[in-house]
């Protein structure tokens, strides 16, 4: 492939470069396979040789829609979109989802119409290899086009190499229900056309939920939140950090918010130096658009630190509390301001208010709480 990638002129270290090198391979080696299948299929009135010829022409048309889908999300921003065109992948994530749907309902009606009218089968020995050369073929392809996919963070390149190997599946029930066949004379080609299409059906499904919750909104990429908080919480000037949400317009766009600790005794310029700086480095280094909010922190008041330590001791003791962040001690106005983040399995907030606000007013009744109680949005 470095040879194709030098012949072609392509980039290997780039990510749209990758993208259409890969498709274009799973073009080629799924239309010779898919010629060789039907014809394959038909001279020995295959309807399971013949379908999955059908299913590998499908997956040359997937990995053309991938080409197609990757250039139209590598356009660049304009005033309708400004955060790029990114989300067609997922566009064609789902187009590619339908595809794969409507090949396994058509190879199923086929199927059940074989069991209810049945047709000879004419099989040797050679279709059986061409068979299980194309099973080798289709399961090296998928694994090459998935780790491609991972490689580069894309997601239509992953679902391509999924099927391609799923598709080796089909074809060893193929090759399965021909040794039957040759062995016994017994036709269980049909009931093997409706696993076949069991098959597809299940992997048209997966990319359709995956594909569907990338458009709903998952959370962002953990991995890449890890490396934001740890850029961010150390950087000098800034006490802690939470409440990051990372909004996904792409495999490789992301926009982003998040609230720091600052000290309260800074300065509105001594703030906008830092943070600053950190949005720079932040777009720099990991491509994301961030913006700041700010919690004020009093660490010089007094207790704060026993408050703090209180505060801490509740939340190791209670399940589906991760974490708490954002204390302040309004001295002049007698108010306590701090957040709690808890897991998504935590269904009755009302009781753990209940709960934390009574635990606290026991130690520190002096203090009006104001309570924040949220979840990680990354």
């Amino acid at each position: 492939m470095n040879v194709l990638y030098k012949w072609l002129k392509q980039d290997p270290e780039n990510r749209d470069s990758v993208i259409q090198m890969t498709s274009g391979l799973g073009i080629v080696v799924n239309v010779l396979i898919a010629a060789t299948k039907v014809i394959v299929g038909l001279l020995s009135s295959s309807i399971a040789i013949v379908s999955e010829g059908v299913n590998n022409a499908s997956d040359a048309l997937t990995a053309i829609l991938t080409l197609v889908g990757s250039k139209l999300a590598g356009k660049h921003p304009d005033e309708k979109h400004p955060f790029g065109y990114g989300r067609v992948e997922y566009l064609t994530n789902l187009v590619i989802a339908i595809l794969i749907l409507i090949t396994g309902v058509e190879m199923l009606q086929s199927s059940v119409q074989l069991v209810f009218h049945p047709e000879e089968l004419q099989v040797s020995y050679v279709s059986l290899i061409i068979v299980a050369a194309s099973a080798v073929i289709k399961y090296l392809l998928g694994a090459y086009t998935k780790k491609m996919g991972k490689s580069v963070n894309a997601p239509t390149l992953e679902a391509l190499g999924a099927d391609s190997q799923n598709d080796s599946f089909v074809s060893v029930v193929t090759i399965g229900s021909t040794l039957v066949f040759l062995l016994t004379s017994v036709s269980i080609d049909a009931y093997a056309g409706i696993v076949m299409s069991g098959v597809i059906l299940k992997t048209g499904i997966e990319v359709l939920k995956n594909t569907v919750s990338e458009l709903l909104g998952r959370p962002g990429d953990e991995q890449l939140a890890k490396e934001l908080y740890r850029k961010i919480r150390s950087t000098e000037g800034i006490l802690g950090a939470a409440d990051m949400m990372l909004h996904n317009y792409g495999p490789q766009a992301y926009s982003g918010s998040v609230n720091v600790e600052i000290d309260h005794e800074k300065t509105v310029g001594e703030i906008y130096q830092v943070i600053h700086q950190l949005q720079l480095d932040i777009m720099n280094e990991y491509h994301v658009t961030m913006v700041f909010g700010l919690y004020a922190v009093g660490n010089d008041h007094d207790g704060v630190n026993e408050i703090r330590r209180s505060i801490a001791k509740y939340v190791r003791e209670k399940e589906n509390v991760r974490s708490y962040h954002a204390v302040y001690v309004d001295t002049a106005n007698g108010v306590l301001y701090v957040d709690l983040t808890v897991e998504y399995a935590l269904r009755d907030w009302e009781e753990l208010r209940r709960d934390f606000l009574a635990y606290l007013n026991g130690i520190y009744p002096q203090y009006e709480i104001n309570l924040t109680i949220e979840t990680d949005f990354v």
